[in-house]
């Protein structure tokens, strides 16, 4: 097999759309998030700054960095505009996050060259319509691929022959395998296990033994690169949610319900720009002592409208709120799973007494006048820009915008 698919990564993405949309923060080390560091640029990463840390540890380690909230919906249109990009050279592409894509190659050879002139000519393509860089890695699988990107970073390319796979894959440490994240690293070291090349030659039968059955197989058959993957072409999102996360501790009842508003009118206005409703709603809380709970339901119907979602939420927040025992709140999110495509709706007859909780009821005379009034809410945007309608309570509110967000979509793998 010839080394036909390519992973291609932009190089810490959020911050490094900051720096282009603000030519002064170049060059400086940008933090994006609020709470907690959601994208830092590499002249942060040198300090040890890292995604996932809270933001005071961040700036404790890098004093001199810009932490800015950013703006996802930007993030979002750049991201498209990459992977159009991608396709102006291969229709096979499997967008996996905001950040990253796997491209099939192998029918594009007759028109733009060998699987090394692609990658090299995909980034440049985005660097000059776009500014951002891209590291780009090439191999025989999606596993390995995925490596060599990471060994690309930042700003380059890495092909694997594959006849040599082995060798490049085998002097790596063991963060380079999938699913060895820090714990698993620290269990991998103690069995004398440093590099790929240690597990690969390991006893299978010893590995399932100390890492359980199924996590042994796994990581033993990816260092022999061993992954049957093929690229899935035809994604589906399992669930569509966002989240927001505070800068501070927040024990303000309105600000909850403020945010919950705002997370609960963009995860209704995606799902219905992609034509889908969801029966499954879950509530995310995260408190200041970083312990995070999630609260769910799920309805008889599925919803798409933002009061059938905000009315839920609300509900299921009061639920986790109920463990908080005085601590302050760090993150609220939303997520709606159990998706349907274009949902026939159910109508409900006139009869008395159903009127308590018709907003949850795809089918109530409330629910209906609420599905007609988004979509006209969802033109207006699209006419006039997002910002242009809101919530009151949203527009109004002097604090408006100054907390990070980020966007979540959770898809089948």
């Amino acid at each position: 097999m010839s080394a036909d698919i390519l992973h291609v990564d932009l190089d810490a993405f959020y911050a490094s759309v900051e720096q282009l949309r603000n030519p002064a923060l170049a060059g400086k080390p940008v933090i994006v998030g609020g709470g907690v560091v959601l994208s830092a640029s590499y002249e942060a990463r040198r300090f040890g700054v890292r995604s996932g840390m809270p933001t005071g540890r961040a700036r404790r380690m890098c004093p001199r960095a810009v932490v800015v909230s950013g703006g996802f919906g930007d993030y979002g249109q750049v991201s498209d505009g990459v992977f159009e990009i991608c396709r102006r050279f291969t229709p096979n592409v499997e967008q996996v996050s905001i950040d990253e894509a796997f491209l099939g190659v192998a029918g594009a050879h007759r028109l733009f060259g060998s699987t090394g002139d692609i990658a090299v000519a995909v980034r440049a393509a985005v660097l000059a319509e776009t500014g951002l860089t891209l590291s780009v890695g090439g191999a025989r699988t999606k596993f390995l691929a995925k490596v060599a990107s990471q060994v690309a970073k930042p700003d380059g390319v890495v092909l694997v022959d594959p006849a040599s796979e082995l060798r490049f894959l085998h002097r790596l440490p063991t963060r380079y395998l999938w699913g060895a994240g820090p714990v698993m690293q620290a269990k991998l070291t103690e069995l004398g296990l440093e590099t790929i090349g240690d597990v690969a030659v390991a006893s299978l039968a010893s590995l399932k033994n100390r890492l359980g059955n199924a996590t042994g197989r796994h990581l033993h058959a990816l260092a022999w690169n061993r992954d049957p993957r093929v690229l899935e072409l035809d994604r589906r999102a399992r669930s569509v949610g966002s989240q927001s996360t505070f800068g501070r501790d927040v024990t303000d009842p309105d600000t909850y319900r403020r945010v919950l508003a705002t997370i609960a009118d963009r995860v209704a206005a995606r799902l219905r720009a992609k034509h889908r409703a969801g029966r499954t709603i879950t509530v995310r809380i995260r408190f200041s002592d970083f312990q995070s709970i999630t609260r769910s339901t799920t309805l008889r119907a599925p919803v798409a409208t933002t009061g059938a979602l905000y009315d839920v939420s609300c509900e299921l927040l009061a639920r986790g709120l109920a463990v908080a025992g005085g601590r302050g709140v760090r993150l609220l999110g939303i997520s709606v799973s159990g998706l349907r495509v274009d949902p026939h709706v159910q109508l409900e007859l006139p009869l008395p007494g159903l009127d308590g909780g018709a907003l949850r009821r795809a089918g109530s005379p409330r629910e209906l006048e609420r599905i007609r009034l988004d979509s006209n809410i969802d033109a207006l945007r699209d006419r006039f820009g997002r910002d242009s309608v809101a919530h009151a309570s949203v527009l109004l509110d002097p604090r408006r915008g100054r907390d990070g967000l980020s966007e979540l979509m959770t898809r089948n793998r």
